[in-house]
């Protein structure tokens, strides 16, 4: 459909990551689930909405093949300045979010792969 046969297509299941302590976790575990893949700061405007949204839609559908994946990111106006591990505790604590929280990443890249 238009597109290169010389791109090689990937799906979001052929990824490996790290979770917010540094261990691997390969993405295809959430294979036939519907996933939310977001980008998380504790500094932005919208965090208060977006991690109070995020946890209230997890709550919702998680138990119907729903995941949110969040990825903490500094890169966009330094709004994650933190570790992965504080983003994750921040998420945790402050929004009771129940989701996994990853290691903070280098986002600019991570689009260069797909």
């Amino acid at each position: 459909m238009g597109g290169s046969s010389s791109i090689p297509q990937k799906s979001i299941h052929d990824f490996n990551v790290k979770d917010s302590k540094g261990n691997d976790v390969n993405l295809d575990m959430y294979k036939g689930k519907v996933l939310l893949v977001v980008n998380v700061a504790s500094k932005c405007g919208f965090t208060n909405s977006n991690y109070t949204q995020l946890t209230e839609l997890y709550s919702q559908y998680k138990d119907k093949g729903f995941e949110v994946l969040a990825f903490p990111c500094n890169q966009f106006l330094n709004q994650e300045p933190g570790s992965s591990q504080e983003a994750e505790q921040f998420a945790c604590t402050r929004f009771k979010a129940e989701y996994p929280i990853f290691q903070k990443g280098d986002i600019k890249k991570a689009l260069g792969e797909i």
